[in-house]
């Protein structure tokens, strides 16, 4: 072989290994960086309400391309509000964004521990840290006004007032729609409130938080100190108790880009 052919196969072999080097290298990078975001958000009613309360953020985060579910809660237990989110969780095709409001905040830090939750959105909710229940956390900031319209029936389940519904809880809403929850307002049993949650998943789980400015059903500076605590990215909204109806635009931006940006690498797919 001449001089020649020797220095012009090693300049290919060179260039061969440096070629394969790179591309190891650039693979080695590529999966060691955390994957983003996720396409599945489940949505967690509170108190009071059932899944309608969300419907129009819903067809605000279908259009920017996102599979949404809504949990119909029964609100008869913590345990059972958790179990049929659970249900929702499981059907889904791939890593979760949990979104929680009110009551729904509970049920969020405990159903949050499932292994295909990625993340987690309060809305003017109830964070609780583990082993404590709503009472817990309510009592230390005073009570919000709309808690004096809250009555129990025979069997010990709660409703609100038609004046709780219209001026505190969402006051900020036409008549016509204030009177359509107040139609379809869920009745929650009272010994939820002194339920505790066995291990509250904001620890893990990446949170964010929507603050209701506004709201007469929960202090909003407790709001702000839960945020505080939880590490939660927030914002605040100059709304009711019921941000969702009455900016739901705001809401569902908020949302989309918490689902955007969450960091699901570990988190199960399946």
């Amino acid at each position: 072989m001449s001089k020649f052919n020797s220095i012009a196969i090693g300049m290919v072999a060179t260039a061969l290994f440096a070629f394969v080097s790179r591309q190891q290298i650039e693979s080695g990078q590529k999966h060691e960086e955390p994957q983003k975001g996720v396409k599945n958000i489940v949505l967690v009613h509170g108190a009071f309400a059932d899944g309608s309360s969300w419907s129009k953020v819903i067809p605000l985060l279908e259009a920017k391309g996102f599979k949404v579910t809504a949990v119909q809660n029964p609100l008869t237990s913590l345990n059972d509000d958790v179990t049929a989110a659970k249900r929702i969780i499981a059907l889904q095709d791939g890593p979760v964004l949990l979104v929680g409001h009110s009551w729904g905040g509970v049920v969020i830090s405990e159903a949050g521990n499932d292994p295909k939750v990625a993340g987690l959105v309060y809305m003017a909710a109830f964070a609780p840290d583990t082993g404590e229940s709503l009472n817990d956390v309510a009592k230390t900031a005073t009570p919000a006004p709309g808690n004096e319209e809250v009555r129990a029936d025979a069997a010990g389940f709660l409703s609100l007032t038609p004046k709780g519904i219209f001026e505190d809880f969402a006051q900020d809403l036409p008549m016509p729609e204030r009177k359509l929850i107040l139609a379809t307002q869920g009745q929650w049993a009272a010994f939820t409130t002194g339920e505790k949650v066995s291990k509250a998943a904001w620890h893990d789980k990446p949170s964010w938080f929507i603050i209701g400015g506004n709201d007469r059903m929960i202090n909003p500076g407790l709001q702000r100190t839960l945020a505080k605590k939880i590490g939660a990215k927030s914002l605040e909204l100059n709304s009711s108790h019921v941000p969702m109806l009455s900016q739901p635009a705001k809401v569902a931006a908020f949302i989309a880009n918490a689902a955007s940006t969450v960091d699901t690498q570990g988190i199960a797919s399946k």
